[in-house]
């Protein structure tokens, strides 16, 4: 079953850029939220993104653990995410109600236990970021809740993959969308790697493919759209209001243009696609007719005379007997004189 009702599904991630266009705005972190939200739905998107979680949950303070990632200070690494740490577990059910107010679907990632346990109050879908892929206890935590989940899987293996799922389907039925990623901010083109998609829906047949997608928005939006048409039905991407504003995520971030143009681009992928079953369409029936062929005689036929091979050939238009059904023709009598070059038709010869 699909997690949502319509194909594609399209997400704006707001979350660090919320926090950065409160700042530029010199505005309230709800002011910058309800800003972008309406942003959001005004330009067509379906859900939107948020991130919960609290630094001091997600970061360890054994700064010797980072030295291996060349982080020059981990208190730099825990200042730098604990500045996006505010917004208070009531503001986001806030924004939840919301949500559901203007018809746009709320989401937030959680990043520990604590944000998990209250996001399941006012929360109907859970997004398991790719940081906790293979988190296997915190997987189970979330898949407890018994609600559908996204599962990106940025930087993983098949085998990685394959043991979330199982962590999933240990402890809930719950519909899950897998979601292809890449862990590079942003992606560079080469590096998206969009045939994964593919990949993933091979792998696993019984579940729906999306992808979250961190490249740089082209002016045509074809990596989006590329995605969807290579299978991927739930479709996330970091929302911006401004490209230009000093964030994190603003770079790679689409913003309402983007989104209008990827809608303008899945309207005529729709109209293009059309019907599967290969099929006459009503729009070929005239040109049909007159470009295929029918037998026709390839000399004067007398009444009376046995028709074989010699006496027909194969011309446009395809108004009389179809060259498929010539062995109906060979053998038969003319029960009329036909001229030469006549398309010939079955009430000119005997039963």
């Amino acid at each position: 079953m699909k997690v949502f009702n319509k194909s594609p599904f399209l997400i704006a991630d707001i979350s660090l850029n919320l926090f950065d266009f409160a700042n530029q705005e010199n505005i309230s972190l709800m002011e910058s939220a309800i800003f972008l939200i309406d942003e959001a739905k005004s330009c067509g998107v379906d859900g939107v993104l948020f991130q919960s979680y609290t630094s001091e949950n997600l970061i360890s303070q054994d700064s010797a653990a980072f030295d291996e990632l060349y982080i020059e200070s981990q208190n730099d690494y825990f200042d730098s995410l604990k500045k996006y740490d505010k917004l208070t577990v009531d503001e986001y059910r806030q924004l939840s109600e919301y949500c559901r107010e203007i018809g746009v679907v709320f989401l937030s990632t959680p990043n520990d236990f604590e944000s998990v346990d209250y996001l399941n109050e006012f929360m109907d879908i859970y997004n398991i970021s790719s940081s906790d892929l293979t988190n296997l206890p915190f997987i189970k935590h979330v898949a407890g809740k018994n609600k559908p989940i996204l599962l990106s899987t940025g930087g993983a293996t098949i085998v990685e993959i394959k043991q979330a799922v199982k962590a999933i389907e240990d402890v809930s039925t719950s519909d899950v969308v897998i979601m292809h990623s890449v862990l590079s901010f942003p992606t560079k083109y080469e590096d998206a790697n969009l045939l994964m998609i593919k990949d993933l829906a091979e792998y696993f047949p019984e579940y729906e493919i999306g992808y979250s997608d961190h490249t740089m928005p082209d002016k045509n939006m074809m990596v989006l759209t590329t995605a969807f048409n290579y299978g991927a039905t739930v479709l996330e991407k970091h929302f911006t209001f401004d490209k230009k504003m000093d964030s994190l995520d603003s770079s790679y971030a689409m913003d309402g243009d983007d989104v209008i143009n990827f809608k303008r681009n899945i309207l005529f992928l729709s109209k293009i696609n059309g019907r599967r079953n290969k099929q006459p369409l009503i729009c070929e029936s005239l040109t049909r007719k007159e470009i295929r062929k029918s037998i026709v005689a390839d000399m004067n036929i007398k009444s009376g005379e046995i028709i074989d091979e010699s006496h027909i050939t194969f011309k446009r238009p395809g108004i009389g007997i179809s060259p498929s059904d010539i062995d109906d023709v060979i053998g038969k009598k003319a029960n009329q004189d036909i001229p030469k070059d006549t398309v010939i038709k079955f009430d000119m010869l005997e039963n």
